[in-house]
């Protein structure tokens, strides 16, 4: 037995070794496996002397359509309501009607922005006459001692705030202090209009006429031929050349050249024939006896006669531009039982 124990002395201390040393080789192997495949840095650089490079010369490309656009002048200049009260001079041929049309108001304010020159008159307009426009749909007014926003607003059916707050106007809104004299726009402002027309004039009472210049008749024509009621137009031409019907213009403005023949709308007596006041010129009143009458105004000549019965198409003058009017064409009205009518509802 004792020989034993020393046998196993001297064999584990050289097993454990043995043990050792092949540990450490299997872990040199393991470690070259490991790095044998691992990048190696780069040798370094050798010095190399530079050079500038030749580069070709710079041409700008030109432009193809993918790329180009149109300018878009708001980017560079915003539009902006207008504030300002412009100017502008009648020209031959101009009417309310297209003035208003040009600058994107409404004819009535044409008129509300310049009575003192027009007279609530569309047929004052004159070729060389200077009209204001307003900036806005309204009223020009004139500030006058005693005035105060409240009686000013009320007497053209606005909140006094919109004649405040108008930025043309300048009006100090916290102390809104306006001198006497001072001109201001009245935004959305209204009035009435004060018209200037011949009135009715019936056969059985023609004389009234007289008041109204040199073409009134007189007598009693009671008698004589009657309308159907059917009209027809007055002239060769069925389109407009001037003011349409409108509140501040109760007729038509129809084309019709120089010298152009007019002719009844429908049969009737002559009740007005000749120079006419109020801006007509030559003008014919035909009373139809049906309770309808029919003007012809602006003509350059008449070719009937006070108390004449006249059928319908019947030749009765000439278009012109008499009166008040910047061109030739012809102003023609209907009236019925006493009040005005639009024309357009009649004609066929």
């Amino acid at each position: 037995m004792f020989r034993s124990l020393r046998s196993a002395r001297v064999w584990i201390p050289a097993a454990l070794v043995a043990a050792g040393v092949a540990a450490a080789i299997w872990a040199t192997v393991l470690n070259a496996r490991l790095t044998t495949g691992a990048p190696q840095p780069p040798p370094p650089l050798a010095a190399t002397e530079l050079t500038p490079a030749d580069l070709p010369p710079f041409e700008p490309q030109a432009k193809t359509s993918e790329v180009a656009r149109r300018a878009n002048p708001k980017t560079v200049r915003p539009q902006r309501p207008r504030v300002e009260v412009l100017r502008y001079t009648v020209q031959r041929g101009d009417s309310v009607f297209g003035i208003a049309k040009n600058f994107g108001l409404e004819p009535e304010s044409i008129l509300w922005g310049n009575y003192d020159t027009l007279n609530d008159d569309p047929d004052m307009l004159q070729p060389g006459l200077d009209l204001n426009i307003l900036p806005v749909d309204g009223v020009l007014y004139q500030w006058q001692e005693g005035d105060t926003l409240d009686s000013v607003a009320a007497e053209f059916e606005v909140d006094p705030r919109e004649i405040v707050d108008w930025p043309g106007n300048s009006i100090d809104p916290v102390e809104p202090e306006i001198k006497d004299g001072v001109v201001l726009v009245v935004p959305g402002g209204k009035r009435e209009f004060r018209q200037w027309l011949v009135p009715i004039i019936a056969r059985g009472n023609a004389g009234v006429g007289a008041a109204f210049g040199s073409g009134g008749c007189t007598g009693d024509f009671s008698g004589g031929a009657f309308g159907s009621g059917a009209f027809i137009w007055p002239a060769s031409n069925h389109y407009l050349s001037g003011n349409d019907y409108w509140s501040g213009h109760l007729a038509i403005d129809i084309a019709a050249g120089e010298g152009a023949l007019l002719w009844a709308s429908d049969s009737g007596v002559v009740v007005y024939a000749g120079w006419s006041g109020g801006g007509y010129g030559n003008m014919v009143m035909i009373d139809h006896g049906n309770g309808y009458q029919s003007l012809y105004g602006h003509m350059s000549g008449v070719t009937v006669q006070c108390g004449q019965s006249i059928g319908q198409g019947q030749t009765i003058g000439y278009s012109g531009s008499t009166g008040n009017s910047t061109g030739a064409h012809l102003h023609f009205e209907v009236r019925s039982n006493g009040g005005f009518i639009n024309p357009w509802f009649v004609l066929p």
